[in-house]
């Protein structure tokens, strides 16, 4: 199991404490192939093959503005305790890794091939295995905050009989599709503004679809506009 719980160590900060749990990009998805290809000739792909490259920018790579903005709104937000890692992907048959743990072609192939399914014996293990030594480690007090669906039991139910009443999600992911919520995280990432949070157990995890966000003042440039069309096209 690749896990960054006892590996970083990080300075004081003010109480209560957070850590992000982040869902996985889809490694079976077409940008996915596209990454694992022996043919790719871009330079990320050819990065993959010789030497491996962050999990977080591979996700990245795969999922687009919704992983891109989970990934921004965790680093910008996150206060662990010392020895803990502030920001943990899930990740299929690895449990819980922090983004910066370099994963090489053939163990993006093996994550590829683990179904994440709460029922699936090779996803959940490990993942509640690493959940229970997040738990150890960063306390009882400290809140876990999933950037990840919550209407599906892939995620919360692996994770409620470990951390209870301290999972807790944005609220305003609720009716949010998830090129929204890259798009609000992003923006809350750049405004250093955080969303409020609120417990998994008691919330109500379904509702109306809010508003679109509205449109940035600062006018875009071309090569941005064609960057976020391109990530909506692939998720």
């Amino acid at each position: 199991m690749i896990t960054g719980i006892e590996e970083h160590t990080h300075g004081a900060h003010p109480s209560p404490c957070r850590v992000f749990l982040l869902s996985p990009a889809n490694a079976g998805g077409v940008r996915a192939r596209m990454i694992l290809s022996e043919k790719a000739g871009f330079d990320r792909a050819k990065r993959l093959r010789s030497e491996g490259l962050p999990l977080g920018e591979i996700f990245s790579f795969i999922s687009g503005l919704y992983f891109r903005g989970k990934l921004a709104y965790a680093q910008a937000f996150e206060q662990p305790p010392r020895g803990v890692s502030g920001t943990l992907i899930i990740t299929a048959g690895r449990g819980l890794v922090p983004p910066e743990t370099i994963v090489t072609l053939a163990e993006l192939r093996e994550i590829a091939e683990v179904p994440v399914e709460a029922g699936d014996a090779g996803y959940r293990a490990p993942l509640e295995c690493a959940a229970r030594m997040l738990l150890e480690r960063a306390g009882k007090a400290c809140d876990v905050v999933l950037l990840g669906s919550i209407a599906t039991p892939k995620y919360i139910e692996p994770l409620v009989g470990i951390f209870g009443e301290r999972l807790v999600f944005p609220s305003d992911f609720v009716g949010r599709g998830d090129m929204s919520r890259g798009g609000l995280m992003l923006r809350c990432a750049s405004e250093r503004r955080e969303l409020r949070y609120e417990g998994i157990c008691t919330a109500n995890l379904h509702g109306p679809r809010p508003a679109k966000l509205p449109k940035l003042k600062t006018p875009r440039t071309r090569q941005v506009r064609a960057t976020e069309s391109d990530c909506a096209k692939s998720d």
